[in-house]
This record gives C-alpha cells, structure tokens and sequence, in this order.
C-alpha cells in the first residue's frame, strides 16, 4: 500500500496531503476535522453528510454544505423528521444539495427514528462507539489510516439497530474521524499537535 506523509502548505505549516489545497479543504482540516463533536443535531449533520458523500468527493458536499444547511432545515432532527412527500419532491429539485432519491430519503428516515429520543440520546449511542484511547495508533502515512475498525463497524450495527440507513462501516468511519471520535490526522501534521 502507497503511503503518503505530511507536506507543506502555502504557510509552510505541514498538514495531512488532502487537506493542503484547495482552500475548502485546508479550511476543513485545519478547523474541523478531528475535532470533537457533540449535540444531536450536529452529529446528525455530519451522518447525513457522510452519508450522501458516499460515491463521490467531499469537495463536492464542503461546497453544497450551505445549501444542505438551508434545504434541511439546519439539520434539525424534530424538523426534518416532519418531512413528507412533499420535501422530497422539494429536495429532488434543490440544485444546492446532491439529488439522490435513496440518500434524501435515508436522511429523512434517519431523523424520523431518532425522533423523540432523549436531549444527548444520538450523541451518547456514536461516542459510546470512540476506541480506547489506550490503543489509539497515531498514523504516520495515508497508508496507515483505516477504512473501518471494529469500533465503526459496531457504531454502524448499532445504528442500524435503531432504524437508521445509509449507515455502513466506511460511512461510520468516516463520521468518526470527522467528529473527534478518532483523531486521523498524520503524526506530523500540525494540527494534531493543535488538539
């Protein structure tokens, strides 16, 4: 497996290779990546983003993250799990977001199952799923960064148990390192040090 490690930025500080350019991303990896995220509605956010990120590039949902934002009711669990058929229809028409039938439809149903949970119920059951901060490895090269672990698979069963979709280990993974869970970014890159 290639390996890639850290490289410098415009500002000469070194980051993890993805997050170097374009702007989108430097600004993502140095702000938000790895760092910790609580509160139902935002974790629920950063799912459905996972989720309709699966298939294509997270440029493509940093840059229609705003237009996500407004067409899903800033990710409010209670209001969109109010969606009916005519949001959808809204939704497939909604030029700001990714109109995919199955991923809009996964992200209303997911926030109908969370519905009516306990105030923290979503954010315990995902960091509940965090590993041992005893066997945390600490990567030095792309090569060493994980598509899932026995942590995201079990955070992704436990979702699915509760009547989530669109939920599999690399999109769990994945919802994992963007929320702190597990911290990704390569040994020498600064912002870990940052954390």
């Amino acid at each position: 497996m290639e390996t890639t490690l850290t490289v410098a930025g415009p500002d000469g500080r070194r980051r993890c290779p993805w997050g170097v350019a374009p702007d989108d991303y430097r600004e993502y990896h140095d702000t938000e990546w790895g760092r910790p995220v609580r509160g139902d509605d935002a974790l629920f956010e950063r799912l459905c983003l996972e989720a309709f990120q699966s298939g294509l590039s997270w440029l493509t949902i940093l840059r229609r993250r705003e237009g996500f934002r407004a067409a899903f009711a800033g990710f409010a669990i209670e209001k969109v799990a109010a969606f009916g058929d005519e949001d959808v229809k809204r939704l497939l028409g909604d030029a700001g977001i990714i109109r995919n039938r199955l991923k809009i439809e996964a992200a209303i149903s997911n926030a109908k199952a969370a519905a009516g949970w306990a105030d923290g119920e979503l954010t315990e059951l995902i960091w509940s799923h965090a590993p041992d901060p005893d066997g945390v490895r600490v990567p030095r090269g792309t090569g060493d960064i994980l598509a899932t672990t026995p942590e995201s698979v079990a955070l992704s069963k436990a979702l699915k148990a509760r009547g989530f979709r669109f939920v599999g280990p690399t999109t769990a993974y994945a919802l994992m390192q963007a929320c702190g869970l597990v911290n990704d970014h390569l040994a020498d890159c600064y912002v870990r040090a940052d954390m």
